[in-house]
């Protein structure tokens, strides 16, 4: 019995070893498989050593990635608010509301709050995935398998917008093609992935212009289609502090990021990966959750890539990745991790 249960120690630490080797090995694989160029040098093929010199480097990438997108001109007006819908529930006020975004497109939102505030609270965009095309379960207006991810932080403490992808408002029997196709007839030179920045950029333009928010703190959240659009933002808009990607696929050849309402085809010549937007984000806290789908132990690359830019602020720990390994949907834990990002940073 005694030599069995010995053997029976030897078998399982020998296979419990060969998993982790296994593990490790895949990571070393990737990291040595994945070459991403170093983010700390100039044109000149100097080194970068001061945030003063990543600065200016900063606009660069900046201005590369904007051309390639085509960025949108932002609305000069405030947006004015119409409320469709208003409800109370669970010590909320859960309003359906209106607003321009486009001059003359009105596009709808949902607007989570706590009641009776006695303070200003930060405020957060909540942007929705592929599955949650109309709002409903990232609002908490209906209950599924989906994480109502501004629903519970609203009951939180913070003041939430969901907005809605262009690629379902006023969309009646159109493909995505063909929304995209109906944008970039006004916006030709512009990319689908664009019109998400813009509509997601115009959603803070709401939550800073509500009385309730404290609009030096503002944070972005988002899965799958939503965590694409977090990262964007994150990267493009300084009024955004805090971010939180889930599962979007940090990797431009991790997920669909060619299909034509992201970055299209031509992403594929245009030679610059997203370490380079990543870095744009430096130094605000950024949390990017895998599941080894989207997102995972594959991401860590372009982790490690933009380490040494936070570093250069000395915040080095602002950077970090999760990966739960239990595929694309939102685990328990990751979403609990994602609010204590929030609360912790905001």
């Amino acid at each position: 019995m005694a030599k069995t249960r010995l053997d029976f120690i030897k078998i399982s630490g020998s296979l419990f070893a060969g998993f982790l080797f296994r593990h490790d090995f895949k990571e070393l694989l990737i990291r040595c498989q994945t070459d991403l160029p170093d983010l700390l040098i100039d044109k000149r093929g100097n080194p970068v050593n001061s945030i003063t010199e990543w600065n200016e480097l900063r606009l660069s990438i900046i201005k590369r990635w904007s051309d390639y997108l085509g960025i949108i001109e932002p609305n000069p007006c405030s947006p004015v608010i119409r409320i469709l819908d208003e409800e109370i529930l669970d010590g909320l006020i859960r309003q359906y509301v209106e607003y321009e975004n486009e001059p003359g497109i009105i596009v709808r939102a949902y607007i989570i709050k706590p009641q009776n505030l006695k303070k200003r609270l930060p405020g957060i965009v909540a942007l929705h995935s592929t599955s949650d095309n109309r709002m409903l379960y990232i609002a908490g207006v209906e209950k599924g398998e989906i994480t109502p991810l501004g629903f519970n932080l609203a009951k939180l403490g913070f003041v939430v917008i969901c907005p809605l992808c262009f690629l379902w408002y006023d969309r009646d029997d159109r493909s995505y093609e063909q929304q995209v196709e109906r944008f970039q007839s006004k916006h030709p030179a512009s990319k689908g992935m664009s019109k998400m920045l813009f509509d997601a950029q115009r959603a803070v333009d709401v939550l800073v212009n509500i009385s309730d928010v404290d609009s030096s703190r503002i944070g972005a959240i988002g899965h799958s289609l939503g965590g694409k659009e977090a990262f964007y933002l994150g990267a493009f808009d300084d009024r955004i502090k805090v971010i939180v990607s889930n599962e979007g696929g940090i990797g431009i050849d991790f997920s669909n990021w060619d299909d034509p309402w992201y970055l299209g085809k031509e992403i594929h010549n245009f030679n610059h990966e997203h370490n380079e937007l990543l870095a744009l984000c430096a130094p605000k806290p950024f949390l990017l959750i895998g599941g080894d789908s989207s997102d995972g132990i594959k991401s860590t690359p372009y982790i490690d890539a933009v380490k040494p830019v936070y570093r250069l602020y000395g915040k080095e720990e602002n950077i970090k990745l999760i990966n739960h390994g239990q595929g694309h949907n939102i685990t328990p834990e990751a979403e609990k991790l994602s609010y204590q990002w929030m609360i912790d940073h905001l």
